[in-house]
């Protein structure tokens, strides 16, 4: 689910989607009920991430363009308070809505996922999108993918890097193996070295170039120029 929480009062793997149905109109319920119970002093934060629950919900309930509009909401929130996880996690939830500007929004999501060093598995997830979105042909999958892979392998703990990394190369082995019909390990390195997939100065602005094929320079949401002033310093 979105954002950093985990939500075990949302019972996603129910026995039948009836009772799935159910169950996420108990939580839609449930967060509208919070929501409409804050007061006046809640914190924009606390009104953004409730908002964010109620639009995942809605998004469940097959309730697309209500679920836009607060999560859209929510997303401008979070950049103005610096939350970039929730941020992340928000356009997800727009990508998730399919309205005509979500593959906008995925664009987004990718961007601060790579450039902010949130939780990693997000920032796969979000790249993973990417790859589903591009013709397997198209080398924009392989740039995503060999992202997804350097992302899981320089920002997960030593808890999670075996398992996160074990995902990405498959996820890269797969593209490699749609893009050129690439198979072992050696085949999928001289397929990256061909591709110049080997070094993040190379492909990390080649990722920017395909992001930038989906959302025009004058029609992104935020300056990206002045978020990059606030990006951690390694």
């Amino acid at each position: 689910m979105s954002g950093n929480k985990k939500h075990d009062d949302l019972l996603i793997g129910s026995s039948t989607p009836e009772q799935s149905k159910e169950d996420i109109q108990k939580y839609l319920d449930q967060k509208q009920a919070s929501y409409d119970a804050l007061d006046a002093n809640a914190t924009a934060e606390d009104r953004a991430r409730l908002q964010l629950d109620i639009a995942e919900a809605l998004v469940g309930m097959g309730r697309a363009d209500a679920s836009w509009e607060k999560a859209r909401t929510a997303l401008d929130t979070f950049i103005v308070l610096e939350q970039w996880q929730d941020a992340v996690a928000s356009c997800d939830v727009l990508y998730q809505s399919a309205q005509p500007a979500s593959l906008v929004a995925l664009a987004h999501g990718v961007w601060l996922a790579v450039s902010y060093p949130i939780n990693p598995t997000l920032t796969v997830n979000m790249l993973s999108y990417i790859i589903d979105e591009t013709p397997a042909s198209a080398d924009g999958a392989a740039v995503a993918a060999v992202t997804a892979h350097y992302i899981a392998d320089i920002r997960t703990s030593d808890e999670q890097h075996d398992n996160l990394t074990f995902l990405t190369k498959q996820l890269l082995a797969n593209v490699a193996k749609a893009h050129s019909d690439v198979e072992g390990q050696q085949g999928i390195n001289d397929w990256m070295q061909r591709l110049e997939l080997l070094e993040p100065d190379v492909f990390l602005p080649r990722l920017a170039l395909v992001l930038g094929a989906i959302v025009p320079v004058d029609e992104w949401w935020f300056d990206r120029d002045a978020l990059r002033e606030k990006i951690p310093q390694a």
